[in-house]
């Protein structure tokens, strides 16, 4: 089963909590085939017949994870936050197992640093990446915000109203802010490409991106 899984490109995810059960989730409504385990029989109960293969074990067990053909894989998701030791030597079994990508869950900065240090290629933390998120909507007025690690953020906001009725060429965003309008959504239609002759009106929704302080600068004018 699992083998036919990982070579048709299915993902593993380690741990069903509220994290990883969400993520399972989401991949297998996009298409994607996953195999979800857990050592705990509830979550596992909780989402049969919700994920076409789930499987109670032990996945800090190398010999249980390679009965289940985990190694043909070549993405896994550590799901596991409550318990850093069992974290741990989950990522370390599927570096163990070749696995080539994967991602694992961190609560504290140490536990991710210790994610880091086993070869883990990407480490999240959910709470404290949506907390930093959540802090910028609310202090502005962007409606949503990505920032990556080297500062650059991408956002959906409001236009301010210096550029209304402009087109982007004269309203000059890019040389008196240092941001890129890239996406423009009239009311009623879909987000379009932005161009230099994209006129931006009232009730428009944009999607900029640049510097994560210019962005905000931008949008809360």
């Amino acid at each position: 089963m699992a083998k036919r899984i990982g070579a048709g490109g299915g993902v593993v995810v380690i741990g069903l909590g509220r994290f990883g059960k969400s993520l399972a989730l989401e991949l297998e409504s996009d298409g994607m085939e996953v195999l979800g385990i857990d050592a705990d029989p509830r979550p596992v109960q909780a989402v049969a017949g919700r994920l076409t293969h789930v499987v109670q074990a032990d996945a800090t067990d190398a010999e249980a994870m390679r009965q289940l053909s985990v190694h043909e894989f070549d993405r896994a998701v550590v799901a596991i936050g409550s318990s850093l030791e069992a974290s741990v030597l989950a990522a370390f079994v599927l570096r163990g197992l070749h696995v080539p990508h994967i991602w694992a869950k961190a609560t504290t900065k140490a536990q991710a640093q210790i994610l880091e240090q086993v070869g883990v290629e990407h480490v999240v933390r959910p709470e404290h990446e949506m907390g930093r998120r959540t802090a910028h909507l609310v202090r502005g007025k962007m409606l949503d915000y990505i920032e990556f690690d080297d500062g650059f953020a991408i956002v959906r906001t409001r236009p301010p109203r210096s550029i209304l009725g402009k087109t982007l060429a004269e309203a000059a965003v890019r040389s008196k802010w240092g941001v890129t309008v890239v996406g423009v959504k009239a009311t009623g239609k879909d987000f379009t490409h932005a161009t230099a002759e994209t006129v931006v009106e009232d009730g428009d929704l944009i999607i900029v991106s640049g510097e994560r302080r210019k962005v905000e600068a931008f949008s809360n004018q």
